[in-house]
């Protein structure tokens, strides 16, 4: 199922978080206040208009990608990176691959913008498919306890990640 993506729309924005919304309803793991953050992420400097992204098919939005700035944090070295969170697919469209293309015109973009990497919790058997690997490779962790395969990262430009290492500090939006 081949939908269109294209950067989010200020327009779009009560929509996106309806998507967002519904794409976690039912998630075992998800405190259903994905969509909030979102909002929250667009009201902080680590808000990147064009890595926010969504998925039409037959004229309407039916998925929502994410990136925002980041920094890994070894003392007072601060890397920047960007965090993928949420990605979302409305219930009646998951498993069509639209999930899948969001993250790869993400990672895309964020690569011509000149980003050179980007973390991310997520699925263990999902996200390595698009090159993520334990972050822990790098020596790079997350700021709260989380099992090592879930906390991934990726690089966007070879050995980007190659002399870096630390916690992960995530933006305000993401403690509010």
């Amino acid at each position: 199922m081949d939908s269109m993506i294209r950067q989010e729309l200020t327009a779009d924005y009560q929509t996106t978080e309806a998507v967002v919304k519904s794409a976690f309803l039912n998630e075992p793991f998800s405190d259903k206040k994905e969509h909030l953050l979102v909002q929250r992420i667009r009201q902080t400097d680590a808000f990147i208009p064009e890595l926010s992204l969504v998925a039409i098919f037959q004229d309407k939005l039916v998925g929502h990608i994410l990136l925002s700035k980041i920094h890994i944090m070894d003392g007072d070295k601060a890397v920047e990176s960007l965090a993928l969170a949420p990605v979302s697919v409305v219930p009646s469209h998951q498993k069509f691959g639209i999930g899948s293309q969001l993250i790869r015109a993400a990672l895309k973009k964020a690569q011509e913008l000149g980003y050179h990497s980007v973390i991310l919790l997520g699925h263990k058997d999902y996200y390595p498919k698009f090159g993520f690997q334990p972050a822990s490779k790098w020596h790079i962790r997350a700021p709260f306890d989380v099992p090592d395969e879930v906390f991934m990262a990726i690089e966007l430009s070879e050995n980007a990640l190659a002399n870096v290492q630390g916690v992960v500090q995530y933006s305000e939006a993401f403690t509010a």
